[in-house]
């Protein structure tokens, strides 16, 4: 949807007269004024027509021509913006991306949980400890996660450091991918190496060895594609704190249409799609790619109801809709709904987050996920899909780089014992470098199988 400049001033903030879910209740609405006021005086952190670009990728998504990876954090945090945790997470993509290129033989759109994935909705509002009830931690962005009354009171001036730290993130992302980090050979490399040293890698040899003859062959033939030592890759995170996304909403000086320019896509939330809420109004006023997350509750007449909202022109790669059932329910709940969509001449992305349908509590109180079922929700994606002849579009992980012991199961198992080793998200439990991998060496060969 077009908008014009003019009418640009008034549907910015046509939000604020709808009710808004998971907004921190701020002790100081005069200082969360002023640090929105600086904000939406500050530089975009991502340009309108890096996201026009997204759309139009995302659209041969929509199409069946491409295959989108989502991944990254549950809930970044300011203390690692450091080269070191973001490189590993891009080189963890970048790997995963790689080996579903060669095995669906079509573009993979990489989006990253990234540079500004620093806000989490909660069940509760409060948290009770030994007697003491404070406010629950609902990112960096909002509060800390001590435990002290200091710590859980929320803090706009954590707003401008958001800006700040999602400002760095996304300068190293852009040298790492432009400046011979991303090179496919060197990303090939890490993952021969991954099958060669892996106890879970070696099961992938064939494919790996598929994709070295590939390469070789085009070596001796002298082909060098720019493609090869470069990536498009975008950021993306939930658009939970309406304050800030409306901050950096900027006019498009081209077309006068409205952008959030804090990411090239936002998705809406599971406790924030309400469809006469804030969030939805919100996302229904910007030109960036929208994603909404959609659990078994939803049913067909409300995915409807938010592509008329989101979607009215049906334009591909404009609306996202990324199911999180769990294992046990998307075979059963996934195909009335594709099916009616379907039917009704929408052809939005369909995505798959098998992490947030599979959470448990472990007997250590460490919240957890298993592998095995993780990968069974996308087996189930894409039996689903195969049925009904419509697209798998693609996947949407919380993973992480680092070598971490938060879920359990994998190729290299990780076992429910060893969850405390190293059990270090700031939220929810991620997929470790290992595991991701073995992720996407298993989505690629569902992929060849669709």
């Amino acid at each position: 949807m077009t908008v014009n400049a003019e009418s640009s001033t008034s549907t910015a903030s046509s939000w604020r007269d709808l009710p808004a879910a998971q907004q921190p209740e701020y002790p100081d609405s005069e200082a969360l004024r002023e640090v929105t006021a600086d904000l939406a005086g500050y530089p975009p952190l991502v340009f309108a027509g890096e996201c026009d670009q997204l759309r139009d990728r995302l659209g041969a998504v929509a199409r069946g021509e491409a295959f989108l990876l989502q991944g990254g954090d549950c809930a970044e945090a300011f203390d690692q913006v450091s080269a070191e945790h973001i490189r590993a997470k891009l080189k963890t993509l970048l790997q995963m991306s790689a080996v579903l290129t060669y095995a669906a033989a079509v573009p993979v759109v990489k989006v990253g949980r990234i540079a500004g994935q620093y806000s989490k909705p909660r069940s509760k509002a409060t948290e009770v400890r030994d007697g003491v009830e404070l406010p629950s931690y609902r990112g960096d962005s909002v509060n800390a996660p001590a435990f002290t009354a200091e710590a859980r009171t929320p803090d706009p001036e954590r707003l401008r450091r958001m800006y700040h730290s999602s400002a760095a993130t996304l300068n190293l992302v852009r040298g790492f991918t432009t400046g011979g980090y991303a090179d496919l050979r060197q990303v090939h490399a890490w993952n021969q190496d991954f099958v060669r040293t892996s106890a879970s890698g070696q099961r992938y040899e064939a494919l790996a060895r598929e994709i070295d003859r590939a390469l070789s062959f085009m070596k001796a033939c002298g082909a060098d594609p720019a493609e090869f030592h470069s990536v498009e890759f975008y950021a993306s995170h939930e658009a939970l704190l309406l304050d800030y996304e409306a901050a950096l909403t900027r006019v498009d000086s081209r077309t006068g249409s409205l952008y959030d320019v804090s990411a090239h896509m936002i998705w809406i939330g599971e406790r924030t799609r309400q469809l006469d809420g804030a969030h939805i109004e919100f996302a229904s006023r910007v030109r960036n790619p929208v994603g909404v997350k959609l659990g078994p509750t939803t049913t067909p007449e409300e995915a409807l109801a938010y592509i008329d909202r989101l979607d009215p022109d049906r334009e591909p790669g404009r609306l996202t809709f990324i199911t999180r059932y769990g294992a046990g329910k998307i075979r059963d709940l996934l195909p009335e709904l594709v099916e009616k969509v379907t039917a009704s001449g929408a052809r939005p992305v369909w995505v798959c987050d098998p992490m947030h349908g599979n959470t448990f509590e472990a007997a250590s109180g460490h919240k957890t996920r298993r592998f095995d079922d993780v990968l069974d929700e996308v087996k189930g994606f894409f039996e689903v899909h195969k049925a009904l002849g419509t697209h798998p579009g693609g996947i949407h992980v919380e993973l992480t780089g680092d070598d971490v012991t938060e879920c359990v199961g994998g190729g290299d198992e990780i076992f429910v014992d060893d969850l405390h080793q190293r059990y270090e998200t700031a939220c929810d439990p991620r997929l470790n470098r290992s595991q991701s991998l073995d992720l996407a060496f298993l989505v690629a060969e569902m992929y060849r199988d669709q």
